[in-house]
């Protein structure tokens, strides 16, 4: 089971949903990622890379509803640290969903839009969370390279690790929570089109990136690390 990659398109990634169904997935997803204690690691990336600096700019590739960045902007207040962060999103209803679950105190600039088109805009740190498994390796090997490119400080990709146990677990746990259909039937097949450690090994060398650590974290997320 799970030997190969999935290769199905998810169901909120069909232009053709509607605004108001993408909003309350991307809603469900946020809470999807509190419970499964997802924005940890890239908190912990931050400390690692941002270290005692002043000040940071941070790009968030992919960000969805937007609580990455809400979490970052959060940490980085209460290290008295400031923080310039932009999120880009190719699906340009994220700007709204991110927006309205965004206090006016939090300073984000949402974006819609291609990464690339933000290279060259001085980014200390680029990060992405559940994006990687969206793309196919061809997509991913250029996306690591623009972050390798354009991250003074360091990248981090924060995604789902293939595992027959997270595989076989997710419907009860997406059931109980009582999460929307749609994040029911794509956080399963996430799962299945995630990658597993050892097939980064060869992304990261065509890519032709050394230096990059990948790290499973718990619970069934799988995170690849690049400090300068």
């Amino acid at each position: 089971m799970l030997v190969e990659r999935a290769l199905s398109e998810e169901l909120m990634d069909d232009p053709a949903l509607d605004a108001g169904t993408y909003t309350q997935v991307l809603h469900d997803l946020a809470q999807v990622n509190t419970v499964t204690l997802a924005r940890r690691p890239t908190l912990d990336f931050l400390a690692r890379s941002v270290g005692q600096r002043a000040k940071f700019r941070l790009l968030d590739v992919g960000f969805g509803d937007g609580d990455m960045l809400r979490a970052i902007a959060r940490w980085a207040r209460r290290r008295g640290i400031e923080a310039d962060l932009v999120g880009v999103d190719l699906n340009p209803r994220s700007i709204a969903a991110a927006r309205k679950a965004t206090p006016s105190d939090l300073k984000i600039d949402y974006r819609a839009g291609d990464y690339e088109d933000l290279a060259s805009e001085g980014w200390d740190c680029v990060v992405s969370s559940l994006v990687a498994h969206h793309m196919t390796p061809a997509q991913l090997v250029a996306f690591l390279r623009f972050m390798e490119r354009e991250s003074a400080a360091g990248w981090f990709v924060n995604d789902l690790h293939r595992h027959g146990f997270a595989y076989t677990g997710w419907p009860v746990l997406a059931k109980v929570m009582r999460w929307h259909p749609i994040v029911r039937h794509d956080g399963h097949l996430s799962i299945a089109r995630s990658y597993r450690p050892d097939e980064w090994s060869p992304l990261l060398a065509e890519a032709g990136i050394s230096g990059a650590r990948v790290v499973r974290q718990f619970p069934f997320r799988l995170c690849v690390e690049r400090l300068r």
